[in-house]
C-alpha cells in the first residue's frame, strides 16, 4: 500500500505544484503586458498534460492487465521522473524564445501518459491486496494520495513564498518545488520493484450480478460520478490561484489556505472509505454529494462577502470535507464491479477520460467565467451544477460492498 501510494502521491504532486504557481509559471514561458493572458497561457499548458491521458490508460492498463500491476507502475514512474526533471530545467521565454514553451508542452504530455497509466495499476492493486472488508479504505488512498501530494506542493509552496521575494520565485522558485519531487523517485522504483504482483486477484461481484449490471452501465455511471469529482478537485486546486487573483490575497495566505484544503482532503477521503466499508458506498457517497450540492454556493457568497484570510481557511475546510468524502466509496463501487482481466485498462479509462476532459479545462474555465460574468461566485454554480450530474449517477449506481451484499464472514457482519 505505501509503495503503491507513493507513485501516485508523486506523480500528482508535479500535476498539483503547476497549478499552484500558475501565475509564476505563465511569466517564465508565456510573458505578457497583460497578466490574464500570461495566466491563461499557462492554464492551457497546464491542461495539455490531460491529452495523454487516455492514451496511457489504453497502453499502460492494457500493459497492467497482461503483464501485472507493478510492471506499469514501474513504468509510469520512471516517465514521470523524466517528465518533472525535463520542465523544472526547462530555460524560460527570456533565454530560448519559443523553443521554451514547446519543451514544457511536451514535458506536460509525457508527464499525461505516465499518469493516465499508473491511476488503473495503482488503484487495481490497492484493492487486490487487501481483504474484502478493507477495500473501501484501501481505494480511499487513491484520493489520499493525491491530497497529501497537493499537501506537500502547497506545504513547499508556502515555506518558498516566505522566504523569497516575487521575483525570485518566478525566476527560480517554482522550479525547486517541482524538482523536490524528483528526490523521492530513486526510491520509489526500489520499493516498487519489491511488490509482490496482484494480477488476476478477483474482487468483482458473482456473475450474475455483473451480469445485471451491465459493462456499460458501469462505465458511463462511473464516468459521471468521475467527472463531477474532477471539476471539485481541480476547483479545490485552483484556490491557491482563486485567492491570489480574486480575492487579491497575498502568495503566502493563499497557499496557507491551499494548505488547509489539503490536509482536510486526506482526513476526509480516508474517513470516508472506512466509513463504506461499515456501511456500504452508497450510504457514504450520496448524502455526501448532497451536502456538496447545497453548500457549495452559499459558502462561495459569504467568502467573497467577507473577503478575509479566516473566511478563505474556512471555505477551503468545508469544501475538502464535503467534496473528498465520497472519493473512496466512489473508486471503490466501480473497481469492484470490473472484472480482473480488464480492470486496470477499463477503470484507467472510465477515470482518465473525463479527467482528460474536464481536469485540463476546469481552471481555464474557471478564470474565463470569472473574467467575462464578473461574478467571483460563478466558479461555485460550476461546481454545483457538476455536483448534481454526479448526484444522479450515484442514485443509480448500484450497491458492491460485501457488507450490503453478505458476502463477508459473520464476524465482520
Amino acid at each position: 500500500m505505501a509503495a503503491a501510494t507513493i507513485g501516485n502521491a508523486l506523480e500528482f504532486y508535479d500535476f498539483v505544484t503547476f497549478a499552484f504557481f500558475a501565475v509564476q509559471i505563465g511569466k517564465t514561458f508565456f510573458p505578457s503586458q497583460d497578466p490574464f493572458v500570461s495566466l491563461m497561457a499557462s492554464l492551457a499548458t497546464f491542461g495539455t498534460g490531460f491529452v495523454a491521458r487516455p492514451i496511457g490508460a489504453w497502453v499502460l492498463g492494457g500493459h497492467a492487465d497482461r503483464h501485472g500491476r507493478k510492471a506499469a507502475m514501474l513504468i509510469s514512474m520512471g516517465l514521470m521522473g523524466v517528465g518533472i526533471a525535463v520542465l523544472a530545467l526547462t530555460p524560460g521565454y527570456a533565454m530560448i524564445g519559443w523553443a521554451a514553451p514547446v519543451i514544457a508542452v511536451t514535458a506536460r504530455l509525457v508527464q499525461g501518459f505516465a499518469l493516465g497509466g499508473e491511476v488503473g495499476a495503482s488503484t487495481s492493486y490497492m484493492l487486490e491486496a487487501v481483504t474484502p472488508e478493507r477495500r473501501g479504505l484501501a481505494a480511499s488512498w487513491q484520493g489520499a494520495s493525491q491530497a497529501i501530494s497537493a499537501s506537500c506542493g502547497s506545504f513547499i509552496g508556502l515555506m518558498l513564498s516566505l522566504s523569497l521575494s516575487a521575483d525570485q520565485l518566478t525566476r527560480f522558485g517554482w522550479r525547486a518545488a517541482l524538482l523536490a519531487g524528483t528526490v523521492i523517485i530513486p526510491f520509489a522504483i526500489l520499493i516498487r520493484r519489491s511488490l509482490p504482483d496482484t494480477a488476476g486477484e478477483d474482487v468483482s461481484p458473482p456473475p450474475a450480478q455483473e451480469k445485471s449490471i451491465g459493462f456499460g452501465r458501469i462505465c458511463t455511471l462511473g464516468m459521471m460520478m468521475i467527472a463531477s469529482g474532477t471539476i471539485a478537485t481541480y476547483s479545490s486546486h485552483y484556490m491557491a490561484t482563486y485567492g491570489q487573483t480574486t480575492l487579491h490575497l497575498s502568495v503566502t495566505a493563499s497557499l496557507s489556505g491551499q494548505f488547509a484544503n489539503n490536509m482536510t482532503q486526506v482526513a476526509a477521503a480516508l474517513f470516508g472509505g472506512w466509513l463504506c466499508d461499515r456501511v456500504g458506498r452508497r450510504r457514504v457517497m450520496i448524502p455526501a454529494q448532497i451536502l456538496l450540492v447545497i453548500t457549495v454556493v452559499p459558502v462561495f457568497v459569504w467568502l467573497n462577502a467577507t473577503q478575509t484570510i479566516g473566511a478563505f481557511f474556512t471555505t477551503n475546510v468545508v469544501l475538502a470535507a464535503v467534496s473528498f468524502l465520497q472519493g473512496g466509496p466512489v473508486y471503490t463501487a466501480i473497481v469492484e464491479s470490473l472484472r480482473p482481466e480488464n480492470r486496470a485498462r477499463a477503470f484507467a479509462l472510465i477515470y482518465t477520460i473525463p479527467v482528460t476532459v474536464l481536469g485540463g479545462t476546469t481552471q481555464p474555465v474557471v478564470a474565463w467565467l470569472n473574467r467575462v460574468t464578473g461574478n467571483p461566485v460563478s466558479i461555485a454554480w460550476y461546481m454545483m451544477g457538476a455536483a448534481v450530474i454526479g448526484l444522479i449517477a450515484m442514485l443509480r449506481m448500484h450497491e458492491s460492498a460485501p457488507i450490503r451484499l453478505g458476502r463477508l464472514a459473520p464476524r465482520f457482519a
